[in-house]
């Protein structure tokens, strides 16, 4: 890992990418053909407890107030990180999509790495409107539409390819999403996406914790619960994908201490807003944190690193046009057939 200077960032060892100016078309209203039934703004989810961790109006108003300071792309390296490495298995497949939908696209990040000839249009929907307002420049045509991630105001076989980065994570109904997600598909159309692991800011989770336990006496949860990677398969299955993908990252950044991971943390949206955070932390627990933090975990340049898990899947929805497995006993070649077969092979060889 590269060194950090004092107020610098570094990601995984390399420089950060610079800062993106302009925006795209701003339509509040849907495109013709492809509205469904009227659906309320963001923050629809109301009310806590397990079946609603999330305090969706919350997450709202935060990442509308990070789109609005004065360098909203101060904070965005990690979106536009795990955005570009999104449009890479995008461009994996060999094909054109005529009509794209980005998930909770905040700024664009994905956007901005897409070509003309992978992706003819682009509808990027988000839950917070300024995010949208200052999306990034992109070469390909876009439209922003202010919606809820649970709540998705297409109609059915709409879209060629539906993309999310980095924003599922925070939605209080996650096989909901993915089934709306796999309606607005076309047959044939694939769905790729990335969220936050459950590994993730576990440096952080973990000195949080032991601060609290030595002043406090107890600990509260600071950062929010993830998904497992071994419930994203079952759960995409379940909502109709099949040709199943899903891999898992890490992306490392070095930061020069715990109150700058907390700021950058806070600069990209991405504060908790669990129903049962706590409200506020103590002078001398933070304090204490960031000594454990740094005894813990520090680096040997004095900076302290931040691992962010990274879950990618990829799904496709049924065509008939699509590759089959075999039915159950039509093989013509038995195991024991393969064995004679690598005898054979090794007497070559010698």
């Amino acid at each position: 890992m590269a060194a950090v200077a004092v107020g610098t960032r570094s990601l995984a060892g390399f420089a950060l990418p610079g800062l993106w100016s302009g925006g795209c078309r701003w339509l509040w209203a849907l495109p013709a053909g492809l509205a469904a039934a009227a659906s309320p703004p963001a923050g629809a989810s109301s009310g806590s407890g397990a079946l609603s961790p999330f305090d969706r109006r919350l997450k709202r108003k935060q990442k509308n107030w990070a789109a609005l300071q004065a360098e909203p792309g101060k904070c965005d390296y990690l979106r536009e990180e795990v955005g570009g490495r999104i449009a890479d298995r995008v461009f994996d497949i060999p094909r054109t999509f005529p009509l794209a939908l980005d998930v909770g696209s905040g700024r664009g990040y994905i956007a901005q790495h897409l070509t003309k000839d992978t992706v003819e249009k682009l509808i990027q929907v988000d839950i917070a409107e300024n995010a949208l307002k200052n999306a990034v420049e992109s070469e390909i045509p876009t439209v922003s539409i202010v919606a809820d991630e649970e709540s998705l105001p297409f109609k059915e076989d709409t879209f060629d390819l539906v993309v999310s980065s980095l924003s599922l994570h925070w939605v209080n109904d996650l096989p909901k999403a993915f089934r709306e997600i796999h309606q607005v598909l076309k047959p044939d159309g694939v769905f790729i996406g990335a969220m936050f692991g459950g590994d993730t800011l576990y440096e952080l989770r973990c000195s949080l914790q032991l601060a609290e336990l030595e002043r406090e006496g107890g600990f509260s949860p600071h950062v929010s619960p993830f998904t497992a990677v071994s419930d994203l398969g079952h759960l995409l299955s379940r909502a109709g994908f099949n040709t199943l993908t899903v891999d898992t990252d890490e992306i490392q950044v070095n930061y020069p201490g715990l109150f700058e991971v907390m700021e950058d943390l806070q600069g990209m949206g991405e504060s908790n807003c669990s129903w049962n955070r706590k409200p506020l932390l103590h002078r001398d627990t933070m304090l204490a944190a960031a000594a454990i933090y740094q005894e813990m975990y520090g680096n040997s340049d004095g900076s302290v690193p931040a691992t962010f898990q990274i879950f990618y899947m990829i799904g496709w929805k049924f065509h008939e046009s699509q590759a089959k497995p075999a039915k159950r006993g039509s093989a013509t070649v038995s195991f024991g057939d393969l064995s004679k077969f690598g005898g054979f092979v090794s007497r070559e060889k010698r």
